[in-house]
C-alpha cells in the first residue's frame, strides 16, 4: 500500500510513500519499547535539554518546514512559521516546568512519609489530523517525552512529510532513537495498534466520529484515552462590544488555517440591535482577506487541505441556502485554473436551529450569523449544540463578560474579547461531543503518567 502526499493547489502529487506493513508496526512498537527501558531513567534535566534542542532545531528549519506544510495542506507560510515558533515554544515550556510538574508531592498522613508520584505509563499512541500537522504532534510529544513515555504517531494520510520531518527534529536534537517514530498506516492498521499490547494509552484529535470509535476501542482494552474532537465554538457579540475590534478578531478566528479549525469561531450569536451594523463589518472584513497560493508571501487564505472536503463544504452551503439561509459573500467554488481545492469566504445570514450551520461543524471559511433578542437567548444558542470545545464573548462590560464566560457558557475553552486558542500554559479540551481529557499545562502532562500513592509506615 502506498500514502500519496497531494499539494491542493493544483491537485499534483508531491511524493508517494510506501506504507509499513503490519512487521514492520510490530517491529517499531518493539523498539520503542525496548527504547522505554532506558528513556524512563534517564534523568529530567537531561530530557529537558533535548526538549531545548528540539526547540532549538526547529527554529532553524521554520522556514523549511512551514513550506512543507503549505505543499501538503495549504497552510499560508506566514501561518506555518508561526506554527512551528508555537511548537518551539511548547517544547521549551515544559523542558523549564517539567520537574516542577513531575516532582513528588508530598502529602502528610500519619505515616512516617506519603507522597504522590508520577511515572510513565510507556508508549502512547498519537493519532493526529492535518489540519495543524505539527502543533496538534508537538503539543502531545513534549510533556509526553519528558514525563518518560514514548511516542508513536499515527498522522493524517495526506501530511506524511510532516509526519516523517518531526521525527527527523526529534533525532537532530539528540533524542534516543526510537523514543519517537512516525508509523505510516492507515485506520484499519490503527486499530491492531491500539490493541498491542505494549501500547499503553492513546490521544486522538479529529472527528467526533472517529473519537467515539478509538474511545470505544480504547475502554474495551481498559487503556487511557484523551480526545480532543470537534467544535462549533459560539462567538457572542453583545450590544456594547467593540463591533470594529470584535469583527476583526472574529474574522481572524473564522479563517485561521483556511477556517480548518476545531476551535475556530463557527457560529456568530449576534444581539438584535447591533446584528446589521456587526454583519456589514465583518462581510467588508472578509471579502477583503486575499485568497492565492499559500506559498506567496501576501497570501492570507489558501485553498482547504483537500479537493474532497471542499466540495463536501460546498454541499453543506447550498444544503443552507436550501433550507432558508442567505448567502450575502461568497458560497461559490473560484474559477481559478487547475486541480485546485480553493473555496470563498462565505458568510451565511438568517441561520437557524435544524439548519446544518447550526447544528454541525462547518470546517471551512464559512461564518455563519444567528440573531438573538436577548442575552439569555444568546447564552440559550450558545450552549445548544453537540458540541462543546470553545466559545468567546465580546463586550466592553468585563465583569458582565467574565460572568458569562465561566459561568454560562458550556464550553473547555472561554475567552473574553479574544479568539480561542490553545496555549503551551493553560489546560486545552473539550466536553460533551468535543471529547474528554486535557492537553498543556500542569493537568496536561499529568494525563499520561501513573500517579502513584507511595506510602511509609
Amino acid at each position: 500500500m502506498s500514502i500519496q502526499s497531494i499539494n491542493p493547489v493544483n491537485g499534483e502529487i508531491i511524493q508517494i510513500y510506501t506504507a509499513n506493513s503490519e512487521n514492520e508496526v510490530n517491529s517499531k512498537i518493539k523498539q520503542a519499547q525496548e527504547a522505554w527501558r532506558s528513556w524512563r531513567q534517564v534523568p529530567l534535566h537531561q530530557k529537558a535539554d533535548l526538549l531545548m534542542k528540539a526547540a532549538a532545531v526547529l527554529r532553524t528549519r521554520k522556514d523549511a518546514l512551514a513550506m512543507l506544510m503549505a505543499l501538503e495542506m495549504g497552510k499560508p507560510l506566514k501561518e506555518g512559521i508561526g506554527e512551528i515558533e508555537k511548537c518551539a515554544g511548547v517544547c521549551e515550556y515544559y523542558a523549564q516546568h517539567g520537574e516542577e510538574y513531575l516532582s513528588d508531592q508530598l502529602v502528610p498522613t500519619e505515616a512516617r512519609k506519603s507522597y504522590i508520584a508520577y511515572q510513565p505509563l510507556g508508549i502512547v499512541l498519537a493519532v493526529m489530523p492535518w489540519n495543524f500537522p505539527f502543533w496538534q504532534v508537538f503539543r502531545f510529544l513534549a510533556p509526553g517525552l519528558i514525563a518518560g513515555n514514548c511516542g508513536l504517531l499515527k498522522h493524517a494520510s495526506n501530511v506524511p512529510g510532516c509526519a516523517l520531518a518531526i521525527e527527523e527534529v526529534l533525532l537532530e536534537a539528540g533524542f534516543p532513537e526510537h523514543v519517537f517514530q512516525t508509523l505510516l498506516i492507515d485506520s484499519k492498521a490503527t486499530k491492531k495498534v491500539i490493541e498491542h499490547p505494549l501500547v499503553r494509552a492513546v490521544t486522538l484529535t479529529g472527528s467526533t466520529e472517529a473519537g467515539m470509535q478509538v474511545a470505544q476501542q480504547a475502554a474495551g482494552l481498559l487503556k487511557k484515552s484523551v480526545l480532543e474532537l470537534g467544535g462549533s465554538d459560539a462567538y457572542l457579540v453583545l450590544e456594547d462590544a467593540d463591533l470594529e475590534a470584535a469583527a476583526e478578531t472574529c474574522v481572524q478566528s473564522r479563517l485561521i488555517n483556511n477556517g480548518q479549525s476545531c476551535i475556530a469561531a463557527k457560529r456568530f450569536i449576534l444581539l438584535e440591535r447591533i446584528a446589521d451594523e456587526f454583519t456589514a463589518i465583518f462581510k467588508v472584513k472578509m471579502a477583503s482577506r486575499i485568497t492565492g497560493n499559500p506559498l506567496e508571501a501576501g497570501t492570507q487564505l489558501g485553498p482547504m487541505a483537500r479537493k474532497d472536503l471542499r466540495d463536501e463544504l460546498h454541499q453543506e452551503v447550498q444544503k443552507n441556502i436550501q433550507a432558508g439561509a442567505e448567502c450575502i459573500l461568497g458560497g461559490e467554488i473560484p474559477e481559478y485554473a487547475g486541480n485546485h481545492a480553493f473555496y470563498t469566504p462565505t458568510i451565511l445570514t438568517g441561520v437557524k436551529k435544524g439548519m446544518p450551520a447550526y447544528e454541525e461543524e462547518t470546517f471551512g471559511p464559512v461564518a455563519s450569523m444567528i440573531r438573538a433578542a436577548s442575552v439569555e437567548e444568546a447564552i440559550y444558542i450558545a450552549n445548544d449544540t453537540k458540541f462543546g470545545l470553545g466559545a468567546a464573548v465580546f463586550s466592553r462590560d468585563m465583569e458582565r463578560a467574565e460572568q458569562i464566560a465561566k459561568e454560562e457558557l458550556q464550553a473547555g475553552s472561554c475567552f473574553v474579547n479574544s479568539f480561542v486558542k490553545s496555549d503551551p500554559r493553560l489546560p486545552f479540551g473539550g466536553i460533551k461531543g468535543s471529547g474528554y481529557g486535557r492537553e498543556l499545562g500542569l493537568v496536561g502532562i499529568h494525563e499520561f503518567v501513573n500517579i502513584k500513592t507511595v506510602y511509609m509506615a
